[in-house]
């Protein structure tokens, strides 16, 4: 390597995981420069959270990172960890850094059909990274009284609309996006599909917002009109909008094989769904692409708290670490790529090929035992599924 990678260590069982990936998959094959940050909770508190702010800075600065998962505090977590501010979602803070898209899609193998039996190809989630609900302000209301959305112009223009008039307790929140990070998000999606040769589906509910969802509406068919709709009707591909309950509708009578576009929350929670149908949460890529070009790899799902606690006993766990090992992969083949260093993008694809070879061969972690099919699969807890993938990737490096 000639580059660093920015290295973002996260919480709970995946920390554990992440040491364990690291020592037996990667810094005995590849000579590892990182810029390391910790975004452990701790290290998070301890710094104000200014650390998470660097970790993606760097990111800017050396164009790919790795992420591990990392906790979004809670009230629950504010007094197991004793913190002094329930901080923001690390995700979150590094998505407005970034700025870009979230792309999600699921890592399949053929002995794991998805529930959902119309699907037979891969289902991307593209998630917009910016905005609404994860940089939401809120007030806990107490009394009566009158709550009141303000916009003051620059040019001195005063725009006011009541929200609601409080006849007792309640609660209220404001969130935003920006006319810049929506087109760049729209970019993205049409670049993406463009590249993979996927169709493109994206939904908002601007039948209810009529403002705030119907300006993404209006922004992605404006850049699609003048920007790529010459370049889709060459490569026979198809761009549409619909709302997004007609577009669950649709996916699940689909058969898959197109990307679906979604606001910040819905591609959260639609990446869960479909992840999930296809087999695992711990079966999903997930990778952020800034429109300058930046690539921040993670594991989609969250830090395996359940299993943290059994390691922290003593306990034997099983824990899935295929999506950790795919952001790894990832970011090694983007470096690579960026580099120009050939080997480099050879052993993220080795790696990637180890790990099929894994399941194929029915080693599995307990997660998956119940959804293989056409063979006797052999559960094992991480340390061996590290270990057996491990083996697999030396006979595939000769």
């Amino acid at each position: 390597m000639t580059t660093p990678l920015v290295e973002m260590d996260g919480d709970e069982m995946t920390r554990i995981l992440w040491t364990m990936i690291k020592d037996e998959l990667i810094l005995p094959f590849v000579e590892l420069k990182t810029e390391y940050y910790d975004l452990g909770l701790p290290k998070r508190d301890e710094t104000r959270d200014q650390i998470t702010i660097d970790s993606a800075e760097a990111t800017k600065k050396y164009g790919v990172a790795v992420k591990c998962a990392t906790i979004t505090p809670n009230a629950k977590r504010m007094d197991e960890y004793k913190l002094h501010e329930m901080w923001r979602s690390p995700n979150g803070t590094i998505r407005s850094i970034l700025d870009g898209t979230v792309f999600r899609a699921p890592i399949t193998i053929p002995s794991i059909k998805p529930a959902v039996k119309s699907w037979e190809k891969p289902i991307t989630i593209a998630r917009h990274a910016y905005g609404d609900v994860y940089k939401g302000v809120e007030i806990r209301v107490n009394e009566p009284g009158v709550a009141k959305m303000v916009f003051e112009g620059a040019s001195g223009a005063r725009e006011e609309v009541v929200i609601q008039e409080f006849k007792g307790e309640g609660v209220l929140q404001g969130m935003h996006n920006t006319d810049k990070s929506i087109r760049s998000f729209a970019h993205s999606c049409f670049k993406y599909a463009i590249d993979t040769r996927q169709d493109l589906w994206f939904a908002t509910k601007d039948t209810i917002s009529k403002k705030y969802d119907a300006r993404f509406r209006e922004i992605f068919e404006e850049v699609y009109e003048k920007d790529y709709k010459q370049a889709f009707e060459a490569e026979g591909l198809e761009y549409f909008y619909t709302l997004i309950d007609d577009a669950v509708a649709r996916v699940m009578r689909s058969k898959g094989g197109y990307i679906w576009a979604c606001k910040n929350y819905d591609g959260d929670v639609m990446s869960d769904m479909v992840s999930t149908a296809f087999g695992s949460l711990a079966m999903m890529t997930s990778v952020l692409v800034s429109p300058d070009g930046n690539y921040e790899f993670e594991a989609a799902h969250g830090t395996v708290t359940r299993h943290y606690y059994k390691y922290l006993q003593g306990e034997e766990t099983s824990t899935n670490p295929m999506a950790t090992i795919f952001a790894w992969s990832g970011a090694l083949r983007k470096r690579g790529e960026k580099d120009g260093i050939d080997a480099l993008v050879n052993f993220g694809n080795q790696l990637e090929g180890a790990c099929f070879d894994t399941l194929n061969e029915g080693i599995v972690t307990k997660d998956l035992v119940n959804l293989v099919e056409g063979m006797t699969p052999k559960a094992v807890n991480s340390a061996n599924f590290i270990k057996a993938i491990r083996e697999r990737l030396e006979k595939r490096l000769g």
